[in-house]
């Protein structure tokens, strides 16, 4: 009896045995194995090339106008990508010469900020034979073209209605961009701006700062015409200026 029961005791210590190997050999394989694993994702990640940034998107087209007008020139960059319906009228405008001899006849003057603040208005008054048909708007939050110091945007009635009249801006004015939360609907469309002065804001503010007639205009116009109106003599498209030269790295 003690002997068959010493052959089971050993029989079962062995068999523990064999266990307590078996144990400690799959331990030893799934160390092995993790070690393994992570050594194939190290060098995966190695080689795996890294994703590519997006590419920068290309500059926008842009169109050069000269006006020159009796106090001097003003140099116009028109933004043909971004607002290609505004830049394409107006360059209409520019080619056919309905702008030759048109004048800026209003400076609105603004209380507020810091002065000079507001904007100067010209183009062809409603000249039944220089207007051309009315244009699509195009909104400042689809052409993402803001009402900054030096923007030149089109001047209109309602939404839809603009023509050969534009405005030059003396000081940012972000409430004339488009509002799509806003509860009014002139609020909600804005005004098209479509480019950029890039030389002759000292002719801009030569303007802005002439004499205002206390009489002309209606409305809340009275008070805003320029006493003399100052002539746009020509304008026309312009060569873009070359690009600026790379500075070589130094040694």
């Amino acid at each position: 009896m003690q002997s068959h029961a010493n052959e089971i005791a050993e029989t079962g210590w062995r068999a523990a045995k064999s266990r307590g190997m078996i144990a400690r050999m799959m331990k030893l394989l799934a160390s092995l194995l993790s070690a393994l694993l992570l050594t194939i994702g190290t060098a995966h990640a190695q080689t795996e090339p890294a994703a590519a940034e997006p590419a920068p998107a290309p500059p926008p087209e842009l169109v050069r106008v000269v006006l020159n007008t009796e106090m001097g020139p003003i140099i116009l960059h028109l933004d043909k990508t971004n607002a290609p319906v505004t830049t394409g009228n107006f360059l209409r405008y520019v080619d056919e010469k309905r702008l030759d001899g048109t004048v800026f006849y209003r400076a609105m003057h603004l209380e507020w900020g810091t002065p000079p603040n507001g904007l100067i208005q010209g183009g062809t008054q409603n000249d039944p034979k220089r207007e051309l048909p009315p244009i699509a708007h195009e909104p400042t939050n689809l052409t993402g073209i803001r009402h900054k110091t030096g923007t030149i945007s089109m001047a209109r009635y309602a939404p839809g209605t603009a023509t050969g009249d534009f405005s030059i801006m003396l000081a940012p004015q972000p409430g004339l961009d488009a509002m799509p939360d806003a509860e009014d609907a002139e609020a909600q469309a804005g005004f098209a701006a479509f480019g950029q002065v890039v030389e002759g804001m000292e002719t801009v503010r030569a303007i802005f700062n002439a004499p205002i007639s206390q009489t002309k205009g209606e409305g809340w116009m009275r008070g805003q015409m320029i006493e003399k109106p100052v002539k746009i003599l020509t304008a026309h498209r312009a060569p873009m200026p070359a690009p600026a030269p790379v500075p070589e790295p130094v040694p």
